[in-house]
């Protein structure tokens, strides 16, 4: 089995049309089934491309983190997390994405984005790293748990999806400490 590589995007320039199409490929495939990506259907190809550069863009200027993981030069899995805006706020990130190819799940991808997005975190000097996610998403409620971040609320009903309901699970790692 071929050990995969993460990867530290630095700008714009690291993601050509070959990495924005491998990222939609596991977006779309991952959303249509059912994934708890933020999305209700699957994005268009401009939105992940501009998702994407704009993440880049903010790397450039250290509000933003976005690491891509390979395997054989194939992009199976990405993640990111953005500074807060609010100046009170700039200490602060909110971990927005992580998600691995299906076919990728259980090799650990999704725990070793996570970590390269926590050093770089902690590079930039972020004091507190947050994630939101739903409540049935229990491989994401594990993995996050295990790295050290730590419930601090719950909204109820919070995320709809068709007909059901989901509670949002509000998440913190304190990175002042260790």
């Amino acid at each position: 089995m071929v050990e995969p590589e993460i990867f530290a995007v630095t700008g714009p320039e690291d993601l050509d049309d070959r990495v924005v199409r491998e990222v939609m490929a596991l977006v779309v495939d991952l959303v249509a089934a059912g994934a708890a990506l933020g999305w209700v259907d699957p994005p268009s190809t401009d939105e992940v491309r501009a998702l994407l550069i704009g993440v880049a863009e903010e790397v450039e200027t250290g509000e933003a983190a976005l690491v891509l993981a390979r395997v054989d030069g194939a992009v199976v899995g990405f993640g990111y997390w953005r500074r807060y805006l609010r100046p009170t706020y700039r200490l602060h990130a909110d971990l927005e994405r992580v998600a691995v190819r299906a076919d990728q799940h259980r090799r650990g991808l999704g725990r070793a984005l996570t970590a390269a997005l926590i050093e770089l975190a902690r590079r930039e000097e972020i004091e507190q790293l947050t994630l939101d996610m739903r409540v049935d998403n229990t491989p994401a409620v594990s993995l996050y748990g295990s790295l050290g971040f730590r419930e601090y609320g719950r909204c109820p009903d919070f995320v709809a999806v068709g007909d059901q309901r989901y509670d949002r699970i509000l998440c913190v790692l304190d990175l002042r400490h260790g």
